[in-house]
């Protein structure tokens, strides 16, 4: 009883309760009166600083939910520069080709096909309307020396030179069941590269190695030993075979055919016997470049329509998703050949994107793709403005060894053409410039490509239309847009 006139003696006066309250009436005044003391802190009651110390709190939180997300955004980020695969030591990369794992389902799939007797339906239905008849190839040029450029692979092997080129099927092997091809042997495609030698590899990169070959008909091939790092070599022998098995254009390497045999995975390509663009933009070509504005122009004419097949020919349409400098092979005529589709993804019709992880170059990556994974066409039509931008300039789309304001391509020539600086930005080693006009004109297609809004890009077959109008259909298309 003393003990209860004590701790009701401590209870304000409101809070007291009658002799036989409920417990419950009475611990929820005790409580009140408790809450609603003051406290040493500025006089403040207690039930202030409890709402204060939880306020803390849940800043507290929100604060490491956004740093936590601001880390996952730059690890994204981090991702896109570790594609950057670097070029590995080729005898590593054997050793390795040599450890393999077992063929996956899709392969093995593959494999049945060939012994099927039926072939089966086309993975990708052409659309006649778009593709372009076949013009036989002017006389060859004096053979052009190639510079002197070794670049590492990115999303597939880099070529240094190559990717094949062939005609006629006289001494090929025999034709694939899969309707499209042929099937080599391993011992043919041995044969072919003098056993996969060193002296014969013309690029090599994360994915696998490239060797250059002959076949017994004197047939030059390119032939991508792909290499099984964490299954890498069945994903991409997939996608390469879907996206490219059947397509034939003149702007699009040529798949000529495939060796699926024990661990090894091997894709055939026609060779192009002149190099790749990055070679002769940022190689050794001496003062004065080969690349004249024109042959530049061509470049950019034969890449565009090359992707515009891909994106408006095809259903499904394919997003290459690595498209660069090094990935644009070049003939003796110049003609540019899209290559390297290991990263490529098929877009069906009613679909307007897939979701997928981000991949490709860094510094040619469009940048919704690389903030939310949501990939189409659009993305490579950005890509694809940083490709004129890097033809013109000669620049690499990032480059730190430059001024801080000139680092990133794409955000210096936008600050140059505002500045009404355009023939500032030509690249230094074309002995003949274009004409402020002409140079206008590309730098403003590559400037509608590179637009923030991805909605607001051109699609390729626009930008080709753009690229071969004359002046004034093009001032009034720019002033209608």
């Amino acid at each position: 009883m003393g003990a209860r006139r004590r701790l009701l003696a401590d209870t304000p006066p409101e809070h007291r309760h009658r002799q036989g309250a409920p417990a419950s009436d009475w611990s929820a005044g005790y409580l009140n009166g408790w809450l609603s003391q003051p406290t040493p802190i500025f006089g403040l009651r207690l039930w202030v600083l409890v709402g204060i110390a939880v306020g803390a709190a849940i800043v507290l939180v929100l604060l490491l939910i956004f740093v936590c997300l601001s880390h996952r955004r730059r690890r994204r980020g981090d991702l896109l520069a570790a594609n950057l695969y670097p070029a590995g030591d080729t005898k590593l990369l054997k050793q390795h080709l040599q450890h393999q794992a077992t063929p996956t389902k899709d392969i093995q799939e593959i494999v049945r096909r060939q012994q099927a007797e039926t072939p089966p339906p086309p993975a990708v239905q052409l659309a006649k309307a778009v593709a372009e008849p076949k013009t036989p190839p002017p006389p060859p040029p004096p053979q052009h020396r190639q510079p002197a450029r070794k670049t590492p692979g990115s999303g597939g092997s880099e070529r240094d030179g190559a990717t094949p080129r062939s005609t006629g099927s006289a001494g090929m092997p025999e034709v694939s069941h899969l309707g499209w091809g042929h099937w080599f042997t391993l011992r043919e495609l041995e044969e072919a590269t003098d056993g996969l030698t060193e002296e014969n590899v013309i690029g090599e990169g994360g994915y696998g190695i490239v060797y250059k070959g002959t076949l017994h008909d004197s047939t030059l091939i390119a032939v991508k030993n792909l290499l099984n790092n964490r299954g890498q070599a069945e994903k991409e022998f997939k996608v390469e075979v879907e996206a490219i098995g059947r397509v034939r254009h003149k702007n699009l390497v040529r798949l000529l055919g495939y060796c699926v045999e024990g661990a090894y995975r091997m894709l055939v390509y026609e060779y192009v016997d002149n190099g790749n663009l990055d070679q002769w933009l940022h190689g050794d070509v001496g003062e004065v470049s080969p690349l004249t504005w024109d042959v530049r122009m061509n470049i950019m004419l034969g890449t565009a329509k090359g992707l515009a097949y891909l994106h408006e020919g095809l259903e499904p349409k394919v997003v290459h998703r690595d498209i660069k400098a090094s990935n644009i092979l070049l003939d003796q005529q110049w003609n540019a050949r899209v290559s390297d589709f290991g990263l490529a993804k098929l877009l069906w019709s009613e679909k307007s994107y897939v979701t997928t992880r981000v991949m490709g170059t860094f510094g040619y990556v469009a940048p919704e793709y690389a903030s939310t994974g949501m990939l189409n066409e659009r993305s490579d039509v950005y890509s694809f403005g940083v490709l004129i931008m890097e033809i013109i300039t000669g620049r690499s789309p990032v480059d730190y060894t430059r001024a801080a304001g000139e680092v990133n391509l794409v955000e210096w020539l936008k600050t140059m053409v505002a500045e009404r600086k355009a023939e500032e930005v030509l690249d230094p080693k074309m002995a003949e410039k274009p004409s402020p006009k002409t140079l206008k004109r590309a730098l403003l297609v590559a400037l509608r490509c590179v637009d923030p809004d991805a909605n607001k890009r051109p699609k390729m077959g626009h930008v080709i239309h753009m690229l071969e109008m004359d002046d004034l259909l093009f001032r009034d298309v720019c002033q209608n847009h």
